[in-house]
């Protein structure tokens, strides 16, 4: 594995305990230039890996606390009138950031859900008819907490399908847990975190990343997964090929992460849930996509 991004690892393992898969499958999420939704009950450690992250990473970050009342405008930036001047100055938004957590996402109205959209796809924004280059790289971490919970917007599936992964925390380990109640809590501790690199090299990374090789039998093997998603009794609807090409995306991430300039089957079993879980719904009552998602790699042939 590169160092740097070992190191980064390392760290962030102290100051999140016992999540090691959720962190690397974020960094395979970022280095194949994704933005990252995490799903899960207050108080699990969200937002505290989202700043660990962008620390070691060395990136220009902005935390954004999601609310029902708040506007576009508050996220996006606005013209002011400079009578003086005799024209518009425009201030941007905080999502002028190359770090972006969008904290509580599905707390915010559709209507500035939507605003978000065009930043994650297009990486610029529009403001009276005015469009604004967003910081590069950017990326975008978003929480959300379950649905069933009081005041929450679900995401509709064209914002969800612009995140590339959607992973849960969950509750940690017995012993991570019992150490945490020891140490105190971590938030306080991930200034001290050092950053690997910084948004020049990130990039260069993101570049290295798309280099990767992937050969005929890789895409014949996400094809078939793919394929599986669309057969009837499965789930409601099976996955587009945009999904397709963010199987693509993590998997040569996941080997360049391993050091690799090629793309293994067990690479793209390693993304395959975390990629794929929030773009389909499971047509049986009582299992999850996720559920649904695994039993395929156990029935699909390599």
């Amino acid at each position: 594995m590169n160092h740097q991004i070992q190191h980064a690892l390392q760290q962030l393992n102290g100051l999140i305990l016992g999540k090691e898969n959720v962190l690397r499958q974020i960094f395979a999420a970022v280095l194949a230039g994704g933005h990252v939704l995490l799903e899960d009950v207050p108080g699990v450690g969200k937002t505290t890996l989202s700043h660990g992250v962008a620390a070691v990473l060395g990136l220009d970050y902005r935390r954004v606390q999601f609310t029902n009342d708040m506007l576009p405008s508050d996220l996006l930036g606005v013209n002011v009138f400079r009578p003086n001047e005799g024209r518009f100055e425009f201030h941007s938004g905080p999502v002028f950031h190359a770090f972006l957590l969008a904290d509580e996402i599905n707390r915010a109205s559709p209507k500035l859900q939507s605003a978000l959209l065009e930043a994650m796809e297009e990486r610029q924004v529009s403001v009276d008819g005015e469009t604004y280059p967003l910081p590069q790289p950017f990326i975008v971490m978003a929480t959300q907490n379950p649905t069933e919970q009081l005041g929450t917007f679900p995401l509709p599936e064209s914002q969800l399908d612009r995140f590339m992964m959607r992973l849960s925390m969950g509750y940690p380990a017995a012993e991570a847990e019992k150490q945490l109640y020891l140490q105190g809590g971590s938030r306080s501790s991930a200034g001290s975190l050092q950053a690997v690199c910084d948004a020049r090299q990130l990039q260069q990374w993101q570049q290295q990343v798309s280099q990767v090789t992937f050969a005929q039998a890789a895409a014949d093997y996400v094809y078939r997964l793919v394929q599986a998603t669309r057969q009837s009794g499965r789930f409601a609807a099976g996955l587009s090929p945009r999904a397709g090409l963010a199987v693509v995306g993590a998997a040569k991430a996941w080997a360049f992460m391993q050091g690799r300039g090629h793309v293994l089957p067990d690479d793209i079993k390693s993304v395959w849930v975390a990629v794929a879980n929030h773009r389909v719904k499971p047509v049986q009552q009582g299992l999850t996509s996720a559920q649904v998602l695994t039993d395929l790699l156990n029935h699909v042939a390599v």
